[in-house]
């Protein structure tokens, strides 16, 4: 009998959990961005690898982006470097790669507080809370429902509190209960006192840009030297693809540059929709679409803290639906 009660009453196995997660705080490891130590896994040889060099080049040079924001189109065709009719921008292969030979390998974003410092680059891996999505849903409501200002704080309490998160990138929900010409402003400071992670802006409109970049600004305490010294913050833009890079990002995007901001750059190309079918010729179009980003920057400011982001997947050709967690998908 004795044996019984302690069976019944032991605190292991999965009632112990239970008592656990209902009393304990939530444990995590500490603050450590981790490095992958693994060494990358190539899916081609050198020649492959060459070989889809040399189709994003080919499109550089012989067929061209369409640049559709007049401001960049000029500072490209200042540079000399470049072939350009009327939006369309060609470039040298040899001014491609003497370009993007200056942004650096890797680099720092510095945030309010200095400790929540990330490396981009390199073998660091860092880790975000998701963007934009328009639904919020949690188990004290049980169905899924439009985003608000204070759900989206939710999230960023969570965003800070994780340790495994190491940013704060887009709104984690869209607060569709703030207009959303001023929505930034909002969810901005919102970030700034909930969260002292590395800050992101929306390449969506000068007025986005420049307020996200003073709100950065004003809460680390910076002057504008210091400010414009490294990365405090970044943004992430989008290609129009096939081969276009539209007006709102390119704004975002070289005012980033102008003050030394962190810039990546994520073409969205789809297999079979607005990339080639094969899946090396959406990864030589994905790269081009980012070089030519990258030479844009370096021209604004050489040194200019710059990444890609590229994401490559296929649709489904039956139905035309995006494919997401496909085999295609891990090989680009």
């Amino acid at each position: 009998m004795a044996e019984d009660l302690k069976r019944r009453t032991r605190s292991g196995g999965r009632a112990g959990g239970v008592a656990r997660r209902g009393s304990a705080v939530i444990e995590q490891m500490p603050w450590n961005p981790p490095i992958n130590r693994d060494r990358p896994t190539e899916p081609l040889t050198d020649a492959g690898v060459l070989a889809i060099h040399d189709g994003a080049m080919r499109i550089l040079e012989e067929i061209g982006i369409e640049f559709l924001n007049p401001e960049a189109v000029e500072i490209l065709r200042a540079s000399g470097g470049c072939k350009i009719n009327g939006e369309n921008v060609r470039m040298g292969r040899d001014f491609v790669m003497e370009m993007i030979a200056k942004a650096p390998e890797s680099w720092t974003i510095t945030p309010r507080n200095p400790d929540r410092r990330i490396t981009m680059g390199g073998n660091h891996l860092n880790f975000g809370n998701v963007s934009s999505p328009p639904s919020y849903w949690d188990m004290k409501i049980g169905r899924k429902v439009a985003g608000t200002r204070e759900m989206c704080q939710n999230l960023l309490k969570l965003t800070q509190y994780f340790n495994c998160i190491h940013f704060a990138g887009g709104y984690p929900v869209e607060p569709q209960d703030i207009h959303a010409s001023v929505r930034h402003l909002d969810v901005l400071y919102d970030k700034l006192t909930l969260t002292d992670k590395a800050m992101h802006a929306y390449s969506l409109g000068a007025e986005r840009v420049d307020d996200v970049m003073e709100m950065v600004r004003i809460a680390g305490g910076l002057s504008h030297e210091e400010f414009e010294a490294s990365p405090r913050m970044y943004t992430n833009i989008n290609s129009t693809s096939p081969l276009k890079h539209d007006y709102p990002m390119l704004d975002g995007w070289m005012r980033l540059a102008r003050r030394g901001q962190g810039l990546v750059v994520t073409p969205f190309t789809l297999a079979g929709a607005m990339a080639p079918v094969t899946m090396a010729g959406a990864v030589a179009q994905s790269i081009a679409e980012a070089l030519c980003a990258v030479v844009l920057a370096q021209l604004i400011r050489p040194g200019a803290p710059c990444a890609i982001g590229t994401f490559t997947s296929n649709v489904d050709m039956k139905s035309g639906a995006p494919a997401f967690g496909t085999p295609e998908y891990m090989r680009a």
